[in-house]
């Protein structure tokens, strides 16, 4: 009774508004007492006493579902038949509602048909209970409906393949053609219901969805005429559809059907005219559109061999394309891709499916319109449309696949044409706009070679009118075929001379479609554009800082191209014009006597973007620097190396200053080397000033590209910041969550994996080591991914050194493995038990990313091989740590046995094999809670 208060006393915070601790408390007793074996009974008294509150039967029906599914095995095989006749009586109870604990109760009984292969033909056995009478036929066509569902859709059932297939058999295959008589009989019955009609379709397509009715079995029923008059309908319409989109779809082996096809398709073309009726009616169309679009793609081939014959299905699916409601139209664009590329197999194809899809590319180019007043639509319904015009786009680009590329292009010139020729007064931006829209969308079918329809687009674009819709489609139709353009560069200066009208216009969307214009055309006409480099020097002095920083750096893009393209030296001293243009800034601000503005920091801050920019596109010029970039390296460090002494503090200059640095490092190569231990210093004293992460892993990049070097100042610098980066982590470590700084914990950890691989002296040999591996357990308690991942991987390298192995008779091993070895045992053996916790409540917390565990395997292998004794001993109590909600009892125990067993044994691969079944029994457990089953 105690039990049962409580039970109810939970499932009443849900009644009001708790707050959320109440909240979860609640939920997780509820799911606790799911999983008991007490709660058969006491779901059972529940659905017995009507007094009982709603949301209790209705917790308990649901409670009977996940019972079957989870918990069958607490029952006794002597107490199934009992248990199926409760849930059968509970059914009787509830016939007349509500409907969800009728659902829930056809569930469990369905997932107990399933795996109670002594209970004889559970569907004549429901038919008898609940078929004979009206008032309970709504029952059994619910439990009907639901079978096919629950045994093809919950794979949580715990049957094998094989009892599976027996048993599916039996309940559904043998069942199949008496279905099909009882849902006719029902179907024909004297006053049946609209209701009762409506649940008769769901329980065919179930079963159709299923496979378990075959067509040619419905199709000789009156339930196939039924459905097809049931469009007529308002109440019946959907559930028709869906039973004859089903229909279709299983008649997709078309040899196998034919007589089944030879019936359906001339209702289907019956349907044609109602597609004219009901234009006011968007949800019939909508249906229609289904109909015609599944039989258009379950047809294709037919569509293709008999075209005359199927070709309304063909007209139909057109309709519905061009219907002006743009939530159906994108229903039929998969119908016109598979038809296309069916098209492209044939040799030769009929004229009217050319006709279709001009009139389709004319439909969609006609959808691209945008509506006459911008101001109707909403920032959403805007941003929804644009969306949906590059969906819409992939559909012209079916329409270029059939009718060739060079048609299409030329099909949207002459609508541009056409409007132009009414004057400017008579034609509005949305009839040249879309078209433009169309082209670019075509772009992928285009041949470089086409040397037609884009010559006269591209000669088309200057006369366009300066509209900032029809301006910026214009920008984006030249970026879209730079690659033609450079293979005509006759045609550069005039692209070039619009583009650059371009960033004067007053609308930030036209200036950015600019900047992504002439970054394409410097990166593939780059070839050509050398001696126009010195222009757009002039041009970023001059209308440079007009721009924001997104369009500044499209053009920092264009210029590094066109840098890339020249001979070494002639390119080196192009990029260092530029890039001293930005250091220049970077030193002026760094020296001036007064504090800089905000906007100071921002110029400066957008000229190391830039410069990240600039050295990220021309890569780098080899092995061998050219000689004006012999003492740039210094030059440059020693301005950045003041700029951080006094700005270093500001997490964004500090992201912005390292990210210019990474290139920087790229760029010079082992040039730079000279400042490689000024550097680490640099980032060494600012990350324990400051500890932004950024500092963090410059270090990481300098130790993995000189980390075999054995330069002694170089070697100290690695030195002095593993203990100094230590020290701070530690620290904020102890003032901070892990959660809270997962951006530190990565990048150090990340420079510690460089350490242990290419510096493994300092990294085991310094006093910083057992500080640093207490540290790096933090990125085990963080939920992300990447700091998980290289948190495993240090822990793995660290337990798996071959310093740790017995060496082989006759192998000397080097001569500070035994230092390696006694640093890397010592400390596990002090922090041995937290490693192992961490990463098994990871795994049972579901916060470590599943592709982890090959690694964990590895580490876990590693402590039973070297630390077998600890392992044993620490399990017990972190076991029994664990919550039960996040792995069962029997899950521990077995894991417990198993590593015992894999340590007793010496057979360590075992180990893998408990992980395995360990993480999948707290997988379970977690998919239970996590669906409330």
């Amino acid at each position: 009774m105690t039990d049962m208060q409580a039970l109810l006393s939970a499932l009443d915070v849900f009644s009001r508004a708790p707050d959320k601790a109440s909240l979860e408390s609640a939920n997780s007793w509820l799911q606790d007492f799911q999983h008991s074996p007490e709660a058969w009974a006491a779901c059972n008294i529940l659905l017995q006493n009507p007094d009982a509150p709603p949301a209790a039967k209705l917790f308990a029906a649901q409670t009977f579902r996940s019972k079957v599914t989870y918990d069958l095995h607490q029952v006794a095989p002597e107490n199934l038949p009992s248990l199926r006749d409760t849930i059968i009586a509970a059914l009787h109870t509830y016939h007349t509602g509500p409907r969800n604990i009728i659902v829930q109760l056809c569930l469990a009984l369905a997932g107990l048909a399933l795996q109670m292969p002594d209970w004889e033909n559970p569907v004549q056995q429901m038919v008898d209970s609940f078929g004979m009478n009206p008032a309970t036929v709504p029952t059994l066509l619910q439990f009907l409906t639901t079978l096919p569902e629950e045994l093809t859709g919950n794979t949580k059932i715990p049957v094998t393949d094989d009892e599976y297939r027996d048993r599916a058999t039996a309940l559904m295959t043998n069942n199949a053609q008496r279905l099909l008589e009882l849902l006719s009989m029902y179907y024909g019955a004297h006053g049946v219901t609209i209701t009762v009609r409506t649940q008769i379709f769901r329980c065919l397509r179930s079963w159709l969805v299923a496979g378990e009715v075959s067509a040619s079995d419905f199709a000789q029923t009156p339930l196939f005429a039924g459905v097809f008059e049931s469009l007529a309908s308002d109440e019946l319409f959907d559930p028709a559809v869906d039973v004859i989109c089903e229909l279709i779809h299983e008649t997709q082996e078309i040899d196998d059907n034919m007589q089944v096809i030879q019936l359906i398709v001339p209702r289907l073309i019956e349907l044609k005219p109602d597609l004219q009726k009901y234009q006011e009616d968007p949800d019939r169309i909508r249906g229609y559109a289904r109909i015609f679009t599944e039989a258009g793609e379950t047809y294709r081939l037919l569509l293709l061999e008999h075209t005359e014959t199927f070709f309304p299905i063909v007209e139909a699916i057109g309709e519905c394309s061009a219907y002006h409601d743009l939530d159906i139209v994108p229903l039929t664009f998969p119908f016109w891709m598979r038809l296309a590329q069916n098209i492209g197999k044939k040799p030769s194809v009929s004229p009217l499916f050319l006709e279709a899809y001009q009139s389709l590319m004319r439909v969609i180019i006609g959808h691209l319109h945008f509506p006459a007043d911008l101001s109707t639509m909403t920032d959403q319904e805007t941003e929804a449309f644009r969306s949906f015009r590059h969906v819409m786009g992939d559909t012209l680009k079916d329409c270029c696949f059939v009718l060739r590329a060079d048609t299409c292009l030329l099909a949207a010139y002459q609508m541009i044409t056409t409007a132009l020729a009414r004057g400017p007064e008579a034609v509005t931006w949305q009839e040249i706009e879309a078209p433009l829209f169309a082209m670019r969308s075509m772009g992928a079918e285009v041949d470089p070679r086409e040397n037609v329809a884009l010559a006269q687009i591209l000669d088309l674009i200057p006369s366009l009118p300066t509209h900032p819709r029809v301006r910026y489609a214009a920008l984006l139709i030249i970026a879209r075929y730079s690659e033609w353009i450079a293979e005509h560069p006759s045609y550069i200066p005039a692209q070039l001379q619009y583009v650059s009208a371009g960033f004067e216009d007053s609308d930030p969307e036209v200036c950015a479609a600019a900047g992504q214009a002439l970054k394409y055309i410097c990166q593939d006409c780059k070839a050509h554009l050398v001696d126009f480099l010195p222009t757009l020097h002039t041009f970023l002095g001059t209308t440079g800082p007009k721009l924001n920083q997104e369009d500044r750096k499209q053009v920092y893009e264009a210029i590094a191209h066109v840098i890339s393209a020249m001979k070494m030296e002639a390119a080196s001293e192009s990029l260092r014009t530029f890039a001293l243009d930005i250091l220049a800034q970077v030193h002026k601000i760094t020296t001036q006597a007064t504090p800089p503005t905000k906007e100071d920091m921002t110029t400066v801050n957008n000229g190391l973007e830039n410069l990240d920019i600039l050295l990220r596109t021309v890569g780098t010029f080899g092995e061998q620097l050219p000689k004006s970039c012999e003492k740039t390296c210094e030059q440059a460090w020693a301005v950045f190396d003041a700029f951080l002494v006094k700005f270093g503090g500001d997490v964004v200059v500090a992201d912005l200053a390292t990210q210019a640095l990474r290139r920087g490092l790229d760029f010079f190569g082992d040039s730079a080397l000279a400042v490689a231990p000024a550097v680490i210093a640099r980032m060494s004293f600012s990350f324990e000033a400051t500890g932004i992460s950024s500092y963090l892993w410059i270090p990481g990049k300098i130790i993995a590209r000189f980390g075999n070097d054995d330069d002694p100042n170089l070697r100290g610098s690695f030195k002095e910041f593993y203990e100094r980066s230590t020290q701070k982590v530690v620290s904020l470590l102890q003032a901070k969550d892990p959660r809270q700084i997962p951006d530190v914990l990565e990048d150090y950890v990340q420079t510690l994996v460089q350490l242990a691989e290419l510096a493994p002296d300092i990294f085991f040999e310094s006093s910083s080591f057992p500080y640093a591996f207490r540290a790096s357990l933090g990125t085990l308690q963080v939920v992300h991914s990447d700091v998980i991942f290289i948190g495993l991987e240090l822990f793995r390298i660290i337990l798996t050194h071959d310093a740790l192995e017995v060496p082989r008779a006759g192998k000397v091993p080097p001569p500070k493995f035994p230092i390696y070895a006694a640093a890397i045992k010592s400390t596990v053996e002090k922090e041995g038990f937290d490693l192992l916790t961490s990463l098994l409540t990871g795994l049972t917390e579901d916060h470590f990313p599943e592709d982890s565990i090959s690694n964990i395997v590895e580490i876990l292998r590693a402590l039973v091989t070297h630390w077998p004794t600890g392992v044993v001993g620490w399990l017990p109590p972190m076991l029994e740590g664990l919550p039960a909600t996040a792995v069962p009892a029997e899950a521990k125990r077995q894991f417990l046995t198993d590593v015992q067993a894999a340590v007793n044994s010496a057979q360590y691969d075992k180990v893998k094999y408990a992980i395995l079944g360990f993480t999948r029994a707290s997988r379970k457990m977690r998919d239970r809670r996590r669906t409330g089953l």
